[in-house]
């Protein structure tokens, strides 16, 4: 009988670990990292609940760190400073934490005219989900997005590359996510963009001016993302 029990126990906690690792189901941040510990999540998410609720946002960002970075640095000053822009990027985040902020309370009371979406990344780096898993949560993150906020017109970007050479395993998942990506692309409510060109040197690599750790943006990283993005934004925001 304890044998039994045992068995039953074990079979439903890797039921429990194969669900916290499907890329399109939700779930809030658990683990610690040493740049964000998950009370600074949560305080982060509530803060971002409680702008929602204020409304008067037309431009929302969301995803992880590298939306984050955006901060308030002069490039977006520049393109967003005199939009009604709000930045909900966390360092960190998967689809599965995106999609849990977005289900608990980052949507309340928004309808804003574009929403940009960054995710994916740390599914890849964080997480090691498969390319399949981490394209169907983006597509549920989509999926929401427009079930919550029907006017809303989604900016779809394709994940930026990593690692400073090409040719790497990280590359490689990413260009066959983005693939993916790209047929998500309705042209009407939803568009998509890959900049990832945009970032690399004629031989394929990234520079360390773009991106210093071959993954997050510098300044001059986002003043190529504002400037590439910027004519299609310009569209949708119309």
């Amino acid at each position: 009988m304890r044998i039994e029990m045992r068995m039953m126990l074990l079979a439903f906690t890797a039921v429990l670990a194969l669900q916290a690792e499907n890329p399109a189901e939700p779930f809030a941040r658990s683990k610690e990292y040493p740049w964000m510990s998950v009370s600074t999540w949560k305080g982060m998410h509530e803060a971002m609940v409680k702008r929602a609720k204020e409304g008067g946002i037309d431009l929302r960002f969301l995803g992880d760190s590298i939306t984050q970075g955006w901060g308030s640095n002069a490039v977006w000053e520049k393109y967003y400073g005199a939009e009604k822009a709000v930045n909900f990027g966390i360092g960190g985040d998967t689809t599965q934490n995106v999609l849990w902020r977005i289900m608990n309370g980052e949507l309340e009371g928004l309808s804003p005219k574009v929403v940009v979406l960054l995710i994916g990344t740390n599914n890849f780096g964080l997480n090691g989900d498969s390319v399949d898993g981490v394209a169907k949560g983006v597509a549920a993150v989509v999926q929401t997005l427009r079930k919550k906020m029907p006017k809303t017109r989604v900016l779809l970007l394709g994940v930026f590359p990593r690692d400073e050479k090409p040719k790497t395993d990280g590359r490689n998942k990413i260009a066959k996510l983005n693939e993916q990506l790209s047929k998500m692309e309705d042209r009407k409510s939803v568009r998509y963009l890959d900049l990832g060109p945009k970032f690399l040197q004629p031989d394929g690599s990234i520079s360390k001016d773009i991106m210093p750790d071959f993954l997050h943006l510098s300044e001059k990283g986002y003043q190529i993302w504002a400037e590439s993005m910027d004519p299609l934004l310009r569209e949708m925001l119309k």
